[in-house]
């Protein structure tokens, strides 16, 4: 079955960074690390208040899109009945018009219009972007580091544009821990500074590789020493090595403990992302213990949104998001 690791590529040569589109109508999303008290108009799940916020990452409806045929832009109605406040977008999932249109200004500035209008409509705030396939940030050569970055350009204006606080981004390149670390550390910093004057945040994911070594990927956040770089420690995605050699796709040989992994990324964490795959007849997560993550989370002092994001098989992506969500819940109980 396909998942967004699959959809991630190694470049994209289309694309160009452009101007930032005029301010948000709706408020501004202030960085995860200065959020505001929690949003508890549609949590009545529990007795007492969590927290965090909730939001709702995209690809968790990516098979309504890509295999049903179902309108990316009603994300935020779906949202909404859901009971979430935040919105994390996935790029991907708007591919087909804005590759068709070569990412033209035009274009973005389209993507914009429509996704704040949806938010305003239904009362959301949009929190984030998840990039993919805009090239490899960890690149061995710096040429092609250099044009990944300015292809993430565009994204940063159309995040600044739309009150996000983030983008996501993946460190993909070169796989040796010391090229990877010191690659990673230059496209982040370059990154990063574009984006600083618009007040948006690079964050990376642990996503798989070397990015996957919580280890690593928290002492790279340590070099690149900027405010405005950070993590988003993802519940799961902690394979460090599969049998092919590849990101996503074949058997994982190798996995980072992934309790000790969100510890050690939670001090660079500007978002978190709670992962679920599978629940037992309890509503629990079958290979994650999310009382224990959330506890891991919460010592560190965070108090932002947690994107609920659904990557299982046996439930459909509504009931699946749902049972994520109530497992939150329950579990900041």
């Amino acid at each position: 079955m396909m998942n967004r690791r699959k959809f991630v590529q190694n470049s994209a040569k289309a694309g160009v960074a452009f101007s930032v589109f005029g301010a948000y109508s709706c408020k501004q999303v202030k960085k995860e690390a200065e959020a505001e008290s929690v949003d508890t108009t549609s949590q009545t799940n529990t007795e007492t208040l969590p927290f965090f916020k909730l939001s709702l990452a995209q690809w968790s409806i990516n098979k309504m899109i890509r295999e049903g045929g179902v309108d990316p832009y009603t994300f935020a109605e779906k949202a909404k009945n859901w009971g979430f406040s935040g919105l994390e977008y996935v790029s991907q999932l708007y591919k087909d018009e804005l590759e068709a249109a070569e990412y033209s200004e035009e274009a973005m500035q389209n993507f914009v219009v429509k996704c704040n209008a949806e938010a305003e409509k239904y009362g959301l705030e949009n929190v984030l972007i998840m990039i993919d396939r805009q090239g490899d940030l960890a690149a061995a050569d710096a040429a092609e580091r250099k044009a990944a970055v300015v292809n993430h350009h565009k994204w940063v204006d159309a995040a600044a544009a739309m009150g996000c606080h983030s983008i996501r981004v993946n460190l993909n390149g070169v796989q040796e821990p010391e090229a990877w670390t010191t690659a990673s550390v230059d496209g982040l910093t370059q990154l990063a500074t574009y984006a600083k004057d618009k007040n948006i945040n690079i964050i990376v994911e642990n996503h798989g590789g070397l990015s996957s070594n919580a280890a690593m990927l928290a002492n790279v956040m340590t070099q690149v020493g900027m405010e405005n770089c950070g993590t988003l420690p993802d519940f799961g995605n902690f394979c460090i090595k599969r049998e092919s050699g590849d990101y996503y796709e074949s058997k994982c040989i190798e996995e980072y403990d992934k309790y000790q992994g969100v510890a050690e990324l939670m001090p660079h964490a500007k978002a978190v992302s709670a992962k679920a795959y599978d629940f037992d007849e309890d509503g629990n997560e079958t290979k994650i213990d999310f009382a224990r993550i959330l506890e891991i989370v919460k010592d560190a002092g965070y108090t932002g949104y947690i994107g609920v994001e659904y990557e299982g098989n046996v439930l459909s992506e509504e009931a699946g998001i749902l049972a994520t969500k109530n497992l939150l819940l329950k579990a900041a109980k």
